[in-house]
């Protein structure tokens, strides 16, 4: 009789596997004491109970897919605190179960496991993405914290899609392409080679069955006819290596249909290129006979430009090492090699699971440097979304690395995603260096921040203390962690920046009342943030800064008047507020009219971004009128600083070079060019339209003097509206 009989029938299951408790104990037993495999047994016990009556939509008894999960990370050898959460993995979720009771049974280390993996099931979302968006965050944000959470999980979605086949067909296909996007993607940047594969190919049977047939076949046939070439070339390579005295392992690396397809692609490259590639894996005993071994094959066939890297000196950011190269093998067949030691080979496969196998022998295991990183990347792009949803962006972003390997000036590697910039690199040595970054050297010379790096290149930042991120930045950052830091600087600033103007224009309308913004009291604050549902006096005054609620009618209620009209046309207001330049993201100035200090100004509020100053000319702001927009008399300061873009046309004789001439006269007064169109308007005439950049009304007439000037220039005048 078995020392560990089975609660649930033992009979096979829908996938033709036998999940068993009796074979998973045997199994365990070949790497952990027996106290350690009768506990996972006793967690056992604990969720048949618990999932008792229960059944998967195949049929068979709930406490089997459990087991099997148990069973995947068994054959990574994770340890028996893991196997044990695996199997309770679900009683959280399905069932009456309390984490408290787990706590209670077993610890909290596998409570904290399970709760890790469970879904939030007693929040309602508003919509199924952002109940997806929340439960992954939860999920990632445990997983920081213990990295044997998403271990679990990979494990769960891989049992989960050996059984797609008894779900609907939409249904399977939308958890293919979740899993495909996600989980596969986590699979492969904690190194897990062998999961991140079988996923792959299991969604590309659910997503794209037919290509994954035919594909598949093509595949077969092609192997059969070149089974005796695989052949002659591994006994090549193993005399080669046998003579010079070198001891390794030599075996052809099959590729897998949804890598081949991925490349068929990405690349626009017909099967026959694709399968026309040998692939060999060489495996040794030591870092010094890969080399030497490198050495030897280079010298049996002659190897390709530029198809060698060097994954063991700077390893992917997974914690990937190896060797590769790519040979002109007998006939000019390409043949692939990849040399490795067989520590190596065991990371390449099993991933992070590698570093966990030390805990079974009672050291303390460690979470890789790699691994490590990201975790803390995580954390931070954590901190810098402002919703779940965001989070699980940023997340995406960075789940697709094609690695670029760049250097600090001290020599320190950075492994950033392919077509990354400066200031992703920036944000990637720290939040703070990417926040002040103004300029950088690339190999020395000054290069764009919008730069694109690649491999070897040594990347220098220089900054300063009073710079900031620049929203455009968000339009060529690929990382995550940078596009998370900016935007969440850029919130923070455009919210102290909403406060500011918030206070200016409720102290503005409080002193119509003879009152002003420090002669309320604590009491009256209070009454008015209950009176207008409001969180904080400051997220109030940020609400009026952006243009989201009326400073007039918050008055009002400040002053125990009714609310009022809350329409008003320009010049009805008592105060006017002051533009100085300083405002920031608040206070934005019409593209339409160009408004620049000197010229008569009236601003509207556009609910979320606060005020838009126009021209008192401008032709919109009758659009404006019949929507009944909040208005607010605005006056430019004295020291108003800054440069202000506003249109000007030119009307020149059609000759050569007269738009450098006109361009060069513009530049002469000071001001930067930043449109420029033009007009043909008959043959001997054109219209060229500029966007300038001016710092007030006498700027802008020093330049149209000096541009009318010109022997070409008939006529110049300022575009408004």
């Amino acid at each position: 009789m078995s020392a560990y009989p089975e609660v649930s029938s033992p009979e096979t299951a829908s996938d033709g596997t036998r999940y068993l408790i009796s074979d998973l104990c045997l199994y365990l037993e070949s790497y952990l004491p027996q106290e350690q495999v009768r506990d996972v047994y006793r967690a056992y016990l604990f969720g048949a109970e618990a999932h008792e009556g229960q059944k998967r939509m195949s049929g068979e008894p709930y406490i089997y897919h459990p087991v099997a999960v148990a069973r995947i990370l068994a054959g990574m050898r994770m340890d028996h605190k893991c196997l044990m959460a695996a199997i309770l993995h679900d009683v959280i979720e399905d069932t009456e179960t309390a984490k408290e009771q787990i706590t209670e049974k077993f610890d909290t280390e596998i409570a904290e496991l399970v709760d890790g993996v469970s879904k939030l099931t007693a929040i309602n979302f508003r919509s199924k993405a952002e109940a997806q968006a929340e439960n992954f965050r939860k999920m990632m944000l445990a997983m920081t914290r213990d990295i044997r959470v998403i271990m679990i999980k990979l494990a769960d979605r891989l049992h989960n899609m050996r059984t797609l086949g008894v779900m609907r067909p939409d249904k399977a296909r939308r958890i293919a392409r979740e899993t495909l996007e996600i989980y596969a993607p986590i699979a492969n940047r904690l190194g897990i080679n062998s999961i991140r594969l079988e996923l792959e190919d299991l969604c590309m049977q659910a997503y794209w069955p037919w290509r994954h047939r035919i594909l598949g076949d093509a595949l077969k046939r092609l192997r059969g006819n070149r089974r005796e070439v695989v052949g002659q070339i591994e006994e090549s390579l193993a005399a080669r290596l046998k003579n010079e005295h070198f001891s390794a392992e030599i075996y052809g690396r099959e590729k897998h249909v949804y890598s081949v397809y991925r490349k068929m692609r990405d690349k626009h490259l017909p099967l026959s290129e694709l399968a026309d590639v040998f692939a060999f894996r060489v495996i040794v005993d030591s870092v010094d006979t890969c080399y030497r071994v490198l050495g030897v094959m280079h010298n049996l066939y002659k190897p390709r430009p530029g198809r060698f890297k060097d994954y063991i000196a700077i390893p992917k950011a997974n914690g990937y090492q190896s060797l590769h190269t790519v040979l002109f093998g007998p006939h000019g067949i390409p043949i692939e090699i990849q040399i490795r030691t067989t520590e190596m080979h065991r990371v390449a496969e099993e991933g992070i699971a590698a570093h966990w196998q030390y805990k079974v022998s009672g050291d303390e295991a460690r979470t890789p440097d790699a691994a490590a990183e990201w975790l803390r990347n995580l954390l931070e792009l954590q901190k810098g979304s402002g919703d779940s949803q965001e989070f699980l962006e940023h997340v995406k972003v960075d789940l697709y690395p094609d690695e670029v390997y760049v250097f600090t000036p001290r020599g320190k590697i950075m492994v950033l995603p392919k077509g990354a910039t400066v200031i992703d690199f920036a944000y990637a040595v720290h939040s703070d260096v990417g926040n002040q970054c103004v300029a950088a050297r690339v190999e020395r010379r000054l290069a764009p921040l919008r730069t694109e790096l690649f491999n070897g290149q040594t990347v220098e930042i220089i900054t300063k203390p009073d710079a900031r991120p620049n929203p455009s930045w968000l339009n060529f950052v690929v990382t995550g962690k940078a596009r998370a830091s900016i935007r969440s600087y850029l919130k923070n600033l455009e919210s102290r920046e909403a406060e500011e103007l918030g206070a200016r224009l409720l102290s503005m309308e409080l002193e119509r009342h003879e009152r002003t913004l420090d002669s309320l009291t604590e009491d009256e604050k209070a009454g008015l943030l209950q009176a207008l549902d409001c969180a904080s006096f400051d997220h109030l005054l940020a609400e009026i800064g952006l243009g989201n609620r009326m400073a007039k009618l918050v008055a009002r209620t400040v002053v125990g008047q009714g609310p009022g009209d809350a329409e008003s046309t320009p010049g009805q207001q008592a105060g006017s507020l002051t533009i100085t330049g300083t405002e920031g993201m608040v206070v934005g100035f019409a593209k339409c009219c160009g408004p620049i200090p000197g010229d008569p100004v009236v601003a509207v509020f556009t609910s979320g971004k606060g005020v838009v100053v126009h021209h008192r000319d401008c032709r919109n702001l009758g659009d404006f009128r019949k929507h009944g927009q909040a208005w607010v008399d605005v006056h430019w300061s004295q020291d108003v600083v800054g440069e202000y873009a506003t249109s000007v046309r030119v009307d020149a004789g059609n000759q050569r070079g007269m738009l450098a001439t006109v361009a060069s006269a513009i530049a002469a007064e000071g001001s930067n060019i930043e449109d420029v169109r033009s007009e043909e308007r008959d043959g001997l005439s054109s219209s060229l339209r500029f966007v300038i950049a001016v710092k007030d009304r006498t700027h802008l007439a020093r330049i149209m003097r000096r541009v009318k000037a010109l022997p070409t220039v008939m006529r110049i005048s300022r575009v408004i509206g």
